[in-house]
C-alpha cells in the first residue's frame, strides 16, 4: 500500500515498489544474501521492520517511531560523534509484510540533502535463500550534494552493502 505523505520532494512516490525506477536520477539497487530458512527470514523482516537495522547500521532512529508505516514520519540522524552530525526527515511511503516479503520505502521531505526514495525489503524464495533488497532513486536537492558529485552514489552503495552485512549478523543473532 502506498501513501503519499505532505510534503514529499519528488513526483514518484511508491516507486521503489515498482520497474523501472524514474528517469532523471540516480539509480541503485543491491541485494544482499542473508542466509537460509524461515527462522531467519522473520528475523530480518523483523529487524527492518522496527528500524532495528538501521539502528544497528549507526543511524538514530527515535524510540518514539517504532515500526514503519505508510504515513510514518522519521527523524534520521548519522554522524561521528557530536561534530559531525547529519539529520534528516524522511517519510514511510509504502510497508509490507507478507508470508515471502517484508520492507518498506521512505521518501525525502524538505530540507534533505537528496531528493528521492529509499526502500529495505527481505525475500524468502523458494529455496529458502533470504536476502535483502536496497533499491533507491534520487539526486541532489542541496548544494553540497551536487558539490560531491559521483561520491553521493559511492557512500549510498556502501551504506546499502553495510546494511546487508548489519542484517545478516543481527538476523543470525535472533533467529537461534
Amino acid at each position: 500500500m502506498t501513501h503519499v505523505p505532505p510534503g514529499l520532494t519528488y513526483p514518484e512516490a511508491g516507486a521503489t515498489a515498482r520497474r523501472p525506477l524514474p528517469a532523471g536520477y540516480h539509480h541503485l539497487h543491491e541485494v544482499g544474501y542473508l542466509g537460509r530458512g524461515r527462522p531467519l527470514f522473520e528475523a530480518a523482516a523483523d529487524a527492518v521492520l522496527s528500524w532495528r537495522m538501521h539502528r544497528a547500521a549507526g543511524v538514530r532512529v527515535p524510540a518514539a517511531t517504532p515500526r514503519a508505516a505508510p504515513g510514518v514520519t522519521v527523524d534520521l540522524s548519522l554522524g561521528l560523534g557530536p561534530l559531525l552530525q547529519a539529520s534528516v526527515t524522511c517519510a514511510v511511503v509504502w510497508a509490507v509484510r507478507e508470508e515471502r516479503r517484508a520492507g518498506f520505502a521512505y521518501g525525502t521531505l524538505p530540507g534533505h540533502p537528496a531528493c528521492g526514495e529509499e526502500s529495505f525489503v527481505v525475500t524468502l524464495d523458494g529455496a529458502q535463500d533470504v536476502r535483502l533488497a536496497v533499491t533507491a532513486f534520487s539526486r541532489p536537492a542541496h548544494w553540497s550534494t551536487r558539490a560531491a558529485g559521483p561520491l553521493v552514489p559511492a557512500l549510498q552503495r556502501r551504506y546499502a552493502r553495510h546494511c546487508v552485512r548489519v542484517l545478516r549478523a543481527e538476523a543470525a543473532r535472533r533467529a537461534t
